[in-house]
This record gives C-alpha cells, structure tokens and sequence, in this order.
C-alpha cells in the first residue's frame, strides 16, 4: 500500500527512522462532536458548551468532507467500528446521526457487524431518542452516568439527577444488546460503602459493561485551578476501588482493562482495537487518527480542535496545514491541524501505553506485526520489569503482573527512560 498524496510524503533519506508494520491493522473511525450541554469542572476533553442551536446542517456537511479527504489513506480497508464521542455526541438529532453514519458507509467500507457506539448522558431528550439511534444505525450506546448518589453527582457538577440517570440506563436497555455505563468514583466524600451502593444499584438496572474510571485532578481544568475540598486520601481511595472492583466481580464481570468491566461477550470492540494498537480515521473537531502503511510507516493525524475553526476550515482549502517538522506542500485537507511519521523510538512506548493496559496483555508477536520493530527492541527492559516483578516472564505474551499493573505507569516509563528500572 503506498501512501496517498493528500499526506507528506517521508523523505527517503529518512525513510529507516520509519518502521513499518507487515499488514495493516483492523481499521476504526472515530468521529468527535465537541458540544456539551455545560462542561463539567474534572473534564480535560475537547468539549465546548453549547451555545444556541447546534450548526448541525454545516457540522455534518464538514464531517462528510474531513471523511471523504481521509479516506484516501485506508483505500481498500474494512471499518470493524464505529465510535461516537464527545463532549456529549447525543445532543446531534437522530436524523443528523443517521446522515453522518450514510456518509461514512457511502465514503468507507465497513463491516456488516460493525460496532456503532454513541456517547449519550442522562436526559429527557435521550430517553425520547433511544430508539431513533437506533434506526440511525447505532448498535451500542455508552451512558455516562458517572454516579447513582445525589452528592455524587453534586460534587462531579452534573446536571442530571439519579432518577435520570436511572431511566436512561433502563430505556437503553430496552432497545440494544449492548449499553455501558461509566462511573467515577473517589469523588469528595465518597465512602467504600456508599461506592459499593452505587454499584449494586447500577447492576440492579442490567447492563453488562462498566468503565469505571478514579477521579483525576487533570491540568488545565476547574477542578485543577481549585481542588475540590474532602477527596479521599490514598487509603480510603483504596478501600473505595477495592469495592466497586469486588462488587463488578462479585456479578461476573471481567476486569479486562485497567477501568474496563464486562460480562461474556459484552467487551467493547472499539476500544479494544485502541489497545491492541489498531487503526482508526479521527473525524472531527480535535479527533486524532493512527494509519499504518506497510512498507512506508504509521501515520498520526490531529484534526482542528475548535469547533469554529474546524467548520471553518473548508473554507481555507488552499492554507497549507501545520505538519510537525515535514514538508506541508503535499497535504491538501483542510481539516488537518498537524500530522507526523512515528519515529522508531517512540513505538514502543506508544504501543506498550496501550497493551498493558489489558489485563491478558497481547500475544508477543503483536508487538512486531504492529510496529515493525522487533522484540529486541525491548527485549532488556522488559527483562529488567520480569526480574522485578512487574511483567510476566512468558514468551507467547506481553502482560503485566498484577503487581505491574497496579503500577503500570512506573511501568511505562520504563520505556521512556531506561533508568527507571
């Protein structure tokens, strides 16, 4: 496969710093919707709060023009999923969902059985919509509920309530096979007892997939600039996960990745293909993208971030895009805030960050069929984790131990700096 022009093209002086993977990877589209109803204080996404109607006619339009520049560099590949996220991807219509999932099958090839997952919060609105997702061409709905208690949701600054959350889950749940629900917890005020509550009554509803996610301070956010007072400290944070966990166990679910919990067969494909290193077209404000050339290297994409420069973009078609240290003359979409070629050195931190995050790891030719690299690449520092304990000594796999696990960012940085172990 070679590369299309509508990307740089990797100097052939340079061209060794590029591994290459031997096959392309399972491809998924990623698409962005990055309004929200009111943006929460712990939240670091691309999100801006909606003001006024939603400029859905000229978002879809942007989004089918993002796709179709995009699609030249997965000529001939098959789209395993779809993913829908946000800011709060359920505030589109029906119908403006049913037009962008129209063009990316007319634009794409995409599988009969594809996963089509949309990111929905708790609301009257969605409630009314479940099953017009439906008829769009949605198959998975993710909800984010993020707590079953009142202070819960007063301390995440929410703006739903329980009984919301509640008939959401329950009116999803009538209409797919398939619904995850996210909670936080470790949130100020939380007790092991009251994060154990939350869970039975979330489990009560039926679903059969949770992401549940620790409350992190992350920079640049409201929560950053003033901590919120009585989050808890390490041993009640503790206590606190050591709940949810052995509650989720408890109903036979399986902890497959590090925030990710599911009952058989209910593991989220789209996710799945993160961690395994797969593919995926970003579409939309902010979305990244990762393609794999074989022979050539693996392409990463950034799209324009803010709403408004991004619908704007189109107009632009003959600015030069920003392209990290490559020549820009070939990249013609107008979409595209920055684009680069993985270096060698950064491949193994970047495929690591993902495969460790599950907890059966990957099978350890993975690591070459999906960087180009071989293990030998790693080889020292991994064996330097195996005699500490934090990876498994096992020649047909790449995991941590559960000890690793627990510290899977010491872990990690092991790759970005040999020292570390």
């Amino acid at each position: 496969m070679t590369k299309p022009d509508a990307y740089p093209v990797t100097p052939p002086n340079e061209r060794e710093s590029y591994p290459a993977p031997s096959k392309p990877p399972p491809l998924a589209v990623y698409i962005h919707v990055p309004w929200c109803v009111r943006k929460c204080p712990y939240c670091d996404f691309n999100s801006h709060p909606q003001r006024g109607a939603l400029p859905e006619r000229a978002f879809v339009a942007a989004l089918a023009e993002d796709l179709a520049h995009d699609a030249a560099l997965v000529s001939g590949r098959t789209v395993t999923s779809i993913f829908f996220g946000g800011g709060t991807p359920s505030l589109l219509s029906p119908d403006a969902i049913a037009a962008i999932l129209q063009h990316v099958r007319a634009t794409l090839s995409v599988a009969a059985n594809a996963e089509v997952t949309l990111e929905a919060n708790p609301g009257a609105t969605e409630i009314a919509a479940v099953s017009a997702w439906r008829d769009a061409g949605v198959n998975r709905v993710s909800i984010g509920v993020q707590s079953l208690d009142p202070a819960g949701l007063a301390a995440l600054g929410r703006i739903h309530d329980v009984h919301a959350a509640e008939r959401t889950v329950a009116a999803a749940l009538e209409v797919f096979p398939r619904v995850n629900a996210d909670l936080i917890y470790g949130w100020p005020g939380q007790t092991p007892q009251g994060a154990e509550a939350e869970v039975m009554r979330l489990l009560a509803l039926g679903v059969a997939h949770v992401s549940a996610y620790e409350l992190t301070i992350e920079p640049n956010t409201p929560f950053a600039a003033a901590p919120p007072a009585g989050l808890p400290d390490e041993t009640r944070l503790g206590a606190i996960e050591a709940a949810v966990h052995a509650v989720l166990a408890g109903a036979g679910f399986s902890r497959y990745e590090v925030s990710a919990f599911a009952k058989p067969d209910h593991r989220a494909r789209h996710n799945l293909n993160y961690w395994t290193f797969g593919d995926y077209l970003g579409i939309g404000p902010g979305a990244h993208g990762k393609i794999s050339f074989p022979g050539s290297g693996i392409l990463r994409t950034r799209k324009r971030a803010h709403p408004n420069d991004y619908l704007s973009a189109g107009q632009h078609r003959n600015r030069p895009d920003r392209v990290q240290g490559l020549d820009t003359s070939s990249v013609t979409n107008p979409y595209t805030a920055a684009a680069h070629w993985v270096q060698a050195d950064a491949l193994p931190f970047e495929f690591l960050m993902n495969a460790l995050r599950l907890a059966e790891g990957v099978p350890r030719p993975l690591f070459t069929e999906r960087t180009g690299l071989p293990f030998a690449a790693i080889a020292d520092t991994w064996e330097r984790l195996a005699a500490r304990g934090w990876v498994v000594d096992d020649a047909a796999r790449l995991a941590c131990t559960p000890l690793g696990w627990r510290y899977l960012n010491t872990v990690l940085e092991a790759f970005l700096d040999p020292m570390v172990c």
